[in-house]
């Protein structure tokens, strides 16, 4: 299995498709806890089939006790498949909205920012405004880090979302 650079330092993105029913996260999280794995970031949605969602799962830990935790996940009942997925088998994305505090004053230099990211205002009052950006974790960090001269009021992150590239089934 080919490791990025993000796995040689324990963070793993894990996609499981599973019934769409009560009870399931906890078993799976369950796994990951008894394992002393955190769980990152979790993202849950519907599959395009009903009664099916497909969870991603960004975990930290040591990729020593990986391949035993994908083998319990997918032995669960309601689990259909568990694997792990790289930046090199499939398209992963994030999506972050960014309260900044910024005045007409401001507003130039964020937009400037928000421009060379391609991210894009979806709000704008007299004191703030809401940035929508969509892209890898990095380019993610890479534009909060440029905002940080600015008042963050409020963020949120989805967590990372996985489809597997080409025929391979996600």
């Amino acid at each position: 299995m080919k490791y990025n650079k993000k796995n040689e330092l324990g963070v793993h993105t894990l996609s499981a498709y599973v019934a769409n029913k009560p009870g399931v996260l906890a078993r799976i999280a369950q796994v990951f806890a008894r394992r002393g794995y955190n769980i990152d970031a979790l993202v849950v949605s519907p599959s395009g089939k009903g009664e099916f969602s497909r969870m991603t799962i960004t975990i930290s830990g040591d990729p020593q006790g990986l391949e035993q935790i994908i083998l319990q996940v997918s032995k669960l009942v309601d689990v259909l498949h568990c694997v792990e997925h790289s930046d090199f088998d499939a398209v992963v994305k994030e999506l972050a909205l960014i309260k900044i505090g910024a005045g007409p004053e401001e507003r130039t230099e964020v937009l400037q920012i928000a421009e060379h990211f391609g991210a894009r205002s979806v709000d704008l009052t007299q004191k703030s405004m809401v940035l929508m950006i969509t892209g890898s974790s990095e380019k993610l960090d890479a534009m909060i880090d440029m905002l940080n001269k600015y008042p963050v009021i409020e963020m949120v992150r989805t967590g990372k979302v996985v489809m597997a590239r080409g025929d391979e089934e996600t």
